[in-house]
């Protein structure tokens, strides 16, 4: 049996574009995938969301707009997608080794902040360890922080962390950024702003007070370790989308980010959509993840209008 949609994602954009269709009586099919939720289960408080002046979890926000979208009849499956077909309609979108049809699909898989890839930095991340200085820099006010990268991203959270933090450390294994002029320009004049270079985290202080109390770091040049105090690490090393079961299914950008045309969330494939984090390279953030759910809803349902017109 083909149904109307079915939504790939179950972050900010896939729950947005979940109870625009539901209520709009599509029932959609939402897979909700290996991590539902998406990076928002990451967050511990979120506060610049617009309603909650007090905040809210992460976990708990999502878990709000699952029901909601459950609410007005979106069916829901805890299960990975595996594999898509998008060279005729209906699509087709396997998992648990089922194959579901639809006529229309939203993909809003997100995207995954590249970690260092140390133990310590999984146990505290949401208690010291973020990779979003948007998030949580409000978090920090008078502390000292670490941000760890070279490039122009890991240039952007530093500054921006300078409005909170009293100091704050940038980490970079080799001698020189690889961030842009303007980008090196701006960090070399904020005085809040020191650079420790030839140096990589090989450890996350603080697991044992459930909280980041430091880095351990070793020099890349002579192997030795040393100790640096900080209060929070936020990793600048870029996102990967996830997009590696549409590789050759829709165009990506060099990437890997789904490709859309501007303004819309049209992408190379007539029929479907894309959404959230993982078309979203620039912004990032739940907000604009909501709206570029809404907006894959939309440019669905007057796609699906169409092809019933034209029927």
């Amino acid at each position: 049996m083909s149904r109307k949609l079915i939504i790939i994602g179950s972050g900010p954009a896939g729950w947005s574009a979940a109870i625009y269709a539901a209520r709009a009586s599509f029932e959609p099919l939402v897979f909700e995938g290996p991590e539902p939720g998406g990076q928002l289960i990451t967050t511990t408080e979120v506060e610049n969301f617009p309603g909650f002046p007090d905040g809210i979890l992460g976990t708990d926000l999502m878990d709000r707009c699952r029901t909601q979208a459950k609410k007005f009849g979106a069916e829901v499956l805890s299960e990975d997608v595996t594999s898509v077909d998008f060279s005729s309609s209906p699509f087709k979108v396997t998992a648990n080794g089922t194959t579901h049809e639809a006529e229309a699909v939203i993909i809003a898989t997100g995207a995954s902040a590249r970690r260092l890839g140390l133990e310590s930095e999984k146990a505290l991340y949401g208690k010291g360890v973020s990779a979003c200085a948007t998030c949580d820099g409000f978090f920090f006010k008078g502390k000292q922080v670490a941000v760890v990268g070279g490039g122009d991203a890991a240039m952007e959270e530093a500054n921006f962390l300078t409005r909170f933090a009293d100091k704050v450390t940038i980490i970079h294994r080799r001698d020189a950024f690889t961030a842009s002029k303007i980008m090196q320009d701006r960090t070399a004049k904020n005085p809040k702003i020191e650079v420790v270079w030839n140096a990589e985290v090989v450890e996350v202080l603080g697991v044992d007070v459930g909280h980041v109390t430091g880095v351990k770091l070793r020099d890349t040049k002579t192997g030795e370790t040393r100790d640096l105090a900080v209060d929070g690490v936020f990793a600048a090393i870029g996102h990967v989308p996830n997009t590696g079961i549409f590789k050759g299914q829709v165009d990506l950008d060099e990437k890997g980010f789904v490709k859309t045309q501007p303004g819309t969330s049209l992408t190379s494939v007539s029929g479907v959509f894309a959404g959230g984090d993982v078309q979203d390279f620039r912004y990032r953030q739940a907000v604009t993840a909501v709206g570029s759910g809404c907006m894959a809803f939309l440019d669905a349902e007057k796609y699906l209008a169409a092809k019933e017109h034209d029927a």
